[in-house]
Protein backbone atom coordinates (compact mmCIF):
# COMPACT_ATOMS: atom_id res chain seq x y z
CA UNK A 1 0.00 0.00 0.00
CA UNK A 2 1.12 3.51 -0.66
CA UNK A 3 1.69 5.63 2.11
CA UNK A 4 -0.02 8.87 2.31
CA UNK A 5 3.18 11.04 4.00
CA UNK A 6 4.57 10.26 0.61
CA UNK A 7 4.96 12.66 -1.96
CA UNK A 8 4.15 12.07 -5.24
CA UNK A 9 6.72 12.52 -8.42
CA UNK A 10 5.66 15.03 -10.95
CA UNK A 11 8.39 15.03 -12.88
CA UNK A 12 11.56 13.47 -13.94
CA UNK A 13 15.25 14.01 -14.12
CA UNK A 14 16.57 12.42 -17.57
CA UNK A 15 20.23 11.94 -16.34
CA UNK A 16 21.34 10.56 -20.30
CA UNK A 17 25.56 9.48 -19.41
CA UNK A 18 26.10 10.00 -16.10
CA UNK A 19 29.24 9.53 -16.26
CA UNK A 20 30.06 12.04 -19.27
CA UNK A 21 32.05 14.94 -18.12
CA UNK A 22 29.75 18.39 -18.77
CA UNK A 23 32.37 20.02 -21.09
CA UNK A 24 31.07 17.22 -23.75
CA UNK A 25 27.23 18.25 -23.40
CA UNK A 26 27.83 20.46 -26.51
CA UNK A 27 29.46 17.71 -28.38
CA UNK A 28 26.81 15.02 -27.69
CA UNK A 29 24.21 17.08 -28.27
CA UNK A 30 25.25 18.49 -31.77
CA UNK A 31 25.82 14.76 -32.41
CA UNK A 32 22.49 13.94 -31.46
CA UNK A 33 21.15 16.64 -33.25
CA UNK A 34 23.28 15.41 -36.78
CA UNK A 35 21.81 12.03 -36.21
CA UNK A 36 18.11 13.05 -35.65
CA UNK A 37 18.38 15.50 -39.13
CA UNK A 38 19.84 13.01 -40.76
CA UNK A 39 17.70 10.23 -40.05
CA UNK A 40 14.64 12.44 -40.51
CA UNK A 41 15.97 13.75 -43.95
CA UNK A 42 16.97 10.52 -45.25
CA UNK A 43 14.19 9.12 -44.97
CA UNK A 44 11.67 11.49 -45.46
CA UNK A 45 13.28 11.87 -48.63
CA UNK A 46 12.27 8.00 -49.22
CA UNK A 47 8.95 8.73 -48.15
CA UNK A 48 8.41 11.29 -51.06
CA UNK A 49 10.39 8.76 -53.87
CA UNK A 50 7.89 6.23 -52.63
CA UNK A 51 4.87 8.04 -53.12
CA UNK A 52 5.55 10.03 -56.44
CA UNK A 53 7.61 7.72 -58.00
CA UNK A 54 5.03 5.26 -60.13
CA UNK A 55 8.17 2.65 -60.79
CA UNK A 56 8.58 2.19 -56.81
CA UNK A 57 4.84 1.92 -56.00
CA UNK A 58 4.98 -2.07 -55.44
CA UNK A 59 4.43 -4.08 -52.51
CA UNK A 60 8.14 -4.78 -51.77
CA UNK A 61 8.58 -0.66 -51.40
CA UNK A 62 4.82 -0.41 -49.90
CA UNK A 63 6.86 -2.04 -46.89
CA UNK A 64 9.77 -0.13 -46.87
CA UNK A 65 7.94 3.43 -47.54
CA UNK A 66 6.10 2.30 -43.81
CA UNK A 67 9.74 1.43 -42.55
CA UNK A 68 10.84 4.64 -43.68
CA UNK A 69 7.66 6.03 -41.48
CA UNK A 70 8.71 4.09 -38.97
CA UNK A 71 12.40 5.07 -38.23
CA UNK A 72 11.06 9.00 -38.45
CA UNK A 73 8.51 8.24 -36.16
CA UNK A 74 10.89 6.75 -33.53
CA UNK A 75 13.83 9.03 -33.74
CA UNK A 76 11.52 12.32 -33.05
CA UNK A 77 10.03 10.22 -30.37
CA UNK A 78 13.60 9.81 -28.76
CA UNK A 79 15.68 12.52 -29.91
CA UNK A 80 14.54 15.91 -29.05
CA UNK A 81 14.55 15.67 -25.62
CA UNK A 82 18.47 14.11 -25.10
CA UNK A 83 19.08 17.10 -27.36
CA UNK A 84 17.64 19.59 -25.53
CA UNK A 85 18.99 18.13 -22.42
CA UNK A 86 22.56 18.23 -22.99
CA UNK A 87 22.18 21.60 -25.33
CA UNK A 88 19.77 23.95 -23.32
CA UNK A 89 20.73 22.15 -19.70
CA UNK A 90 16.12 20.97 -20.07
CA UNK A 91 16.77 17.91 -18.01
CA UNK A 92 12.95 17.74 -16.85
CA UNK A 93 10.30 15.80 -18.37
CA UNK A 94 6.59 15.69 -16.70
CA UNK A 95 5.34 12.11 -15.76
CA UNK A 96 2.81 11.57 -18.44
CA UNK A 97 5.00 13.15 -21.02
CA UNK A 98 7.80 10.37 -19.77
CA UNK A 99 4.97 7.68 -19.88
CA UNK A 100 3.60 8.77 -23.32
CA UNK A 101 7.64 9.09 -24.74
CA UNK A 102 8.32 5.43 -22.88
CA UNK A 103 4.58 4.25 -25.10
CA UNK A 104 6.03 5.65 -28.49
CA UNK A 105 9.57 4.19 -28.30
CA UNK A 106 8.13 0.43 -27.64
CA UNK A 107 5.45 1.22 -29.94
CA UNK A 108 7.26 1.93 -32.90
CA UNK A 109 10.16 -0.34 -32.07
CA UNK A 110 7.62 -3.49 -32.29
CA UNK A 111 6.58 -1.69 -35.64
CA UNK A 112 9.82 -1.89 -37.36
CA UNK A 113 10.21 -5.61 -35.69
CA UNK A 114 6.20 -6.30 -37.57
CA UNK A 115 7.44 -4.53 -40.97
CA UNK A 116 11.03 -6.40 -40.96
CA UNK A 117 9.27 -10.13 -40.84
CA UNK A 118 6.89 -8.57 -43.68
CA UNK A 119 9.66 -7.94 -45.78
CA UNK A 120 10.99 -11.70 -45.36
CA UNK A 121 7.71 -12.52 -45.97
CA UNK A 122 7.77 -10.62 -49.63
CA UNK A 123 10.96 -12.05 -50.34
CA UNK A 124 9.76 -15.46 -49.28
CA UNK A 125 7.00 -15.39 -51.72
CA UNK A 126 8.74 -13.73 -54.95
CA UNK A 127 11.68 -16.39 -54.43
CA UNK A 128 10.33 -19.45 -53.02
CA UNK A 129 6.40 -19.09 -54.94
CA UNK A 130 7.16 -16.46 -57.83
CA UNK A 131 4.18 -18.05 -60.06
CA UNK A 132 1.50 -17.24 -57.00
CA UNK A 133 3.75 -13.92 -55.72
CA UNK A 134 1.93 -11.12 -57.99
CA UNK A 135 -1.64 -12.65 -56.52
CA UNK A 136 -0.58 -13.11 -52.53
CA UNK A 137 1.27 -9.95 -52.62
CA UNK A 138 -0.65 -7.43 -54.23
CA UNK A 139 -0.47 -3.37 -53.16
CA UNK A 140 -4.04 -4.26 -51.06
CA UNK A 141 -2.74 -6.89 -49.69
CA UNK A 142 0.42 -5.18 -48.84
CA UNK A 143 -1.42 -1.86 -47.48
CA UNK A 144 -3.38 -3.74 -44.92
CA UNK A 145 -0.28 -6.02 -43.45
CA UNK A 146 1.00 -2.85 -43.00
CA UNK A 147 -2.12 -0.76 -41.49
CA UNK A 148 -2.35 -5.00 -39.40
CA UNK A 149 1.64 -4.17 -38.22
CA UNK A 150 0.80 -0.88 -37.12
CA UNK A 151 -2.35 -1.52 -35.16
CA UNK A 152 -1.53 -4.89 -33.93
CA UNK A 153 1.88 -3.24 -32.19
CA UNK A 154 -0.09 -0.76 -30.49
CA UNK A 155 -2.22 -3.33 -29.02
CA UNK A 156 1.19 -5.43 -27.87
CA UNK A 157 2.60 -1.50 -26.21
CA UNK A 158 -0.99 -0.37 -24.55
CA UNK A 159 -0.54 -2.96 -21.25
CA UNK A 160 3.45 -0.37 -20.72
CA UNK A 161 0.82 2.64 -21.00
CA UNK A 162 -1.99 1.63 -18.99
CA UNK A 163 0.11 -0.40 -15.83
CA UNK A 164 2.41 2.83 -15.86
CA UNK A 165 -0.35 5.27 -15.58
CA UNK A 166 -1.67 3.30 -12.84
CA UNK A 167 2.14 3.47 -11.13
CA UNK A 168 2.91 5.66 -8.55
CA UNK A 169 6.39 7.62 -8.19
CA UNK A 170 7.67 8.49 -4.93
CA UNK A 171 11.28 9.44 -5.81
CA UNK A 172 13.99 8.72 -6.50
CA UNK A 173 12.96 10.76 -10.16
CA UNK A 174 16.21 10.37 -12.07
CA UNK A 175 16.03 8.05 -15.33
CA UNK A 176 19.90 6.72 -16.00
CA UNK A 177 18.59 6.51 -19.60
CA UNK A 178 18.63 9.29 -22.80
CA UNK A 179 15.14 8.29 -23.02
CA UNK A 180 11.99 7.20 -20.88
CA UNK A 181 12.12 3.25 -21.19
CA UNK A 182 10.03 0.39 -19.72
CA UNK A 183 12.52 -0.54 -17.77
CA UNK A 184 14.07 2.66 -16.62
CA UNK A 185 10.56 3.98 -15.66
CA UNK A 186 9.49 0.86 -13.82
CA UNK A 187 11.89 0.76 -11.34
CA UNK A 188 11.77 4.47 -10.00
CA UNK A 189 8.24 3.16 -8.93
CA UNK A 190 7.03 3.32 -4.86
CA UNK A 191 5.52 0.05 -5.21
CA UNK A 192 6.63 -3.81 -6.45
CA UNK A 193 6.47 -4.29 -10.20
CA UNK A 194 7.81 -7.57 -10.89
CA UNK A 195 4.59 -8.49 -12.80
CA UNK A 196 4.22 -5.58 -14.72
CA UNK A 197 7.87 -6.10 -16.09
CA UNK A 198 7.23 -9.52 -16.47
CA UNK A 199 4.53 -8.76 -18.89
CA UNK A 200 6.23 -6.35 -20.28
CA UNK A 201 9.29 -8.51 -20.89
CA UNK A 202 6.76 -11.49 -21.99
CA UNK A 203 5.58 -8.84 -24.47
CA UNK A 204 8.48 -7.31 -25.81
CA UNK A 205 10.50 -10.85 -26.06
CA UNK A 206 6.91 -12.23 -28.36
CA UNK A 207 7.52 -8.61 -30.67
CA UNK A 208 11.21 -9.38 -31.41
CA UNK A 209 11.66 -13.18 -31.00
CA UNK A 210 8.41 -14.07 -32.99
CA UNK A 211 9.05 -11.72 -36.42
CA UNK A 212 12.85 -12.76 -35.71
CA UNK A 213 11.97 -16.68 -35.87
CA UNK A 214 9.96 -15.85 -38.84
CA UNK A 215 12.63 -14.16 -40.67
CA UNK A 216 15.19 -17.04 -39.97
CA UNK A 217 12.56 -19.93 -41.41
CA UNK A 218 12.27 -17.48 -44.26
CA UNK A 219 15.62 -17.07 -45.15
CA UNK A 220 16.12 -20.62 -44.80
CA UNK A 221 13.59 -21.36 -47.90
CA UNK A 222 14.94 -18.49 -50.01
CA UNK A 223 19.14 -20.01 -49.57
CA UNK A 224 17.28 -23.43 -50.25
CA UNK A 225 15.36 -21.98 -52.90
CA UNK A 226 18.59 -20.03 -54.48
CA UNK A 227 20.99 -23.11 -53.93
CA UNK A 228 18.96 -25.28 -56.66
CA UNK A 229 19.54 -22.72 -59.58
CA UNK A 230 22.02 -24.17 -61.30
CA UNK A 231 23.75 -21.56 -62.87
CA UNK A 232 25.89 -19.19 -60.40
CA UNK A 233 25.20 -15.64 -62.13
CA UNK A 234 21.13 -17.16 -61.80
CA UNK A 235 22.04 -17.36 -57.68
CA UNK A 236 23.64 -14.20 -57.43
CA UNK A 237 20.64 -12.20 -58.99
CA UNK A 238 18.06 -13.85 -57.28
CA UNK A 239 19.65 -13.36 -54.14
CA UNK A 240 20.61 -10.11 -54.62
CA UNK A 241 17.03 -9.11 -54.92
CA UNK A 242 17.73 -10.06 -50.80
CA UNK A 243 20.42 -8.06 -49.88
CA UNK A 244 18.92 -4.48 -49.07
CA UNK A 245 16.72 -6.15 -46.30
CA UNK A 246 19.78 -8.41 -45.15
CA UNK A 247 21.36 -5.72 -44.64
CA UNK A 248 18.50 -3.85 -42.45
CA UNK A 249 17.74 -6.50 -40.78
CA UNK A 250 20.75 -7.43 -39.53
CA UNK A 251 21.83 -4.36 -38.36
CA UNK A 252 18.30 -4.32 -36.65
CA UNK A 253 17.94 -7.54 -35.10
CA UNK A 254 22.44 -8.56 -34.36
CA UNK A 255 22.88 -5.78 -31.44
CA UNK A 256 19.86 -6.15 -30.04
CA UNK A 257 20.35 -10.40 -29.58
CA UNK A 258 24.07 -9.81 -28.67
CA UNK A 259 22.72 -7.17 -25.87
CA UNK A 260 19.88 -9.88 -24.99
CA UNK A 261 21.96 -12.96 -24.55
CA UNK A 262 25.10 -10.71 -22.71
CA UNK A 263 22.08 -9.98 -20.37
CA UNK A 264 21.20 -13.71 -20.14
CA UNK A 265 24.69 -14.61 -19.54
CA UNK A 266 25.02 -12.30 -16.53
CA UNK A 267 27.13 -10.26 -18.11
CA UNK A 268 26.97 -6.44 -15.90
CA UNK A 269 28.19 -3.51 -18.16
CA UNK A 270 28.95 0.28 -16.30
CA UNK A 271 25.39 2.86 -17.13
CA UNK A 272 27.31 4.64 -19.48
CA UNK A 273 28.49 1.03 -21.92
CA UNK A 274 24.70 -0.35 -21.50
CA UNK A 275 22.99 3.23 -22.46
CA UNK A 276 25.79 3.81 -25.34
CA UNK A 277 24.61 -0.10 -26.21
CA UNK A 278 20.77 0.77 -25.84
CA UNK A 279 21.11 3.90 -28.34
CA UNK A 280 23.20 2.19 -30.93
CA UNK A 281 20.97 -0.36 -31.74
CA UNK A 282 18.30 1.57 -31.20
CA UNK A 283 19.41 5.08 -33.30
CA UNK A 284 21.39 3.20 -35.86
CA UNK A 285 19.22 0.94 -38.06
CA UNK A 286 16.89 4.32 -38.76
CA UNK A 287 19.99 6.58 -39.40
CA UNK A 288 21.28 4.18 -41.45
CA UNK A 289 18.63 2.84 -43.32
CA UNK A 290 18.34 5.27 -46.17
CA UNK A 291 21.90 4.86 -47.20
CA UNK A 292 21.45 1.11 -47.69
CA UNK A 293 18.59 2.05 -49.63
CA UNK A 294 20.39 3.94 -52.20
CA UNK A 295 23.48 1.85 -52.75
CA UNK A 296 22.27 -1.37 -52.05
CA UNK A 297 19.26 -1.11 -54.13
CA UNK A 298 19.59 -0.15 -58.15
CA UNK A 299 15.80 0.86 -58.36
CA UNK A 300 15.90 3.61 -55.67
CA UNK A 301 19.70 4.71 -57.11
CA UNK A 302 18.15 4.92 -60.45
CA UNK A 303 15.22 6.85 -59.67
CA UNK A 304 17.56 9.42 -56.93
CA UNK A 305 20.03 9.92 -59.81
CA UNK A 306 17.37 10.76 -62.83
CA UNK A 307 15.64 13.08 -59.96
CA UNK A 308 19.53 14.73 -58.96
CA UNK A 309 19.83 15.33 -62.94
CA UNK A 310 16.51 16.48 -63.45
CA UNK A 311 17.34 19.12 -60.44
CA UNK A 312 21.09 19.90 -61.23
CA UNK A 313 19.13 20.57 -65.22
CA UNK A 314 16.78 22.96 -63.79
CA UNK A 315 19.72 24.95 -62.00
CA UNK A 316 21.37 25.17 -65.15
CA UNK A 317 18.74 26.11 -67.60
CA UNK A 318 17.80 29.32 -64.44
CA UNK A 319 18.89 32.42 -65.90
CA UNK A 320 18.66 35.71 -63.85
CA UNK A 321 17.53 38.85 -66.58
CA UNK A 322 19.36 41.83 -67.19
Amino acid sequence: MLQENWTTVKEFILVGFPGLNPKYYGLVAALFFLVYVTTVVGNSILVVLFVKEHSLQKPMYGIMFSLALSDIGFSTVALPKIIAKYWFDDETIPVYACLMQMKLVHYFATVTSFILMLMALDRYLAICNPLRYPVLMTNRITLALNIFAWVSSFMFNLFNLIEGSRTPFCGPNRIVQCYCDQASVFKLSCVTTTYQNLVAFSLAMVALLGPLTFIVYSYTHIIVSVMKVTSMGSRWRTFSTCSTQLCIIGIYYLPRCGVYVSNLLGVVFVPDIRIALILFYSLFPPFINPFIYCFRNKEINHVLNHWVKKFRGGVKSFTIPT
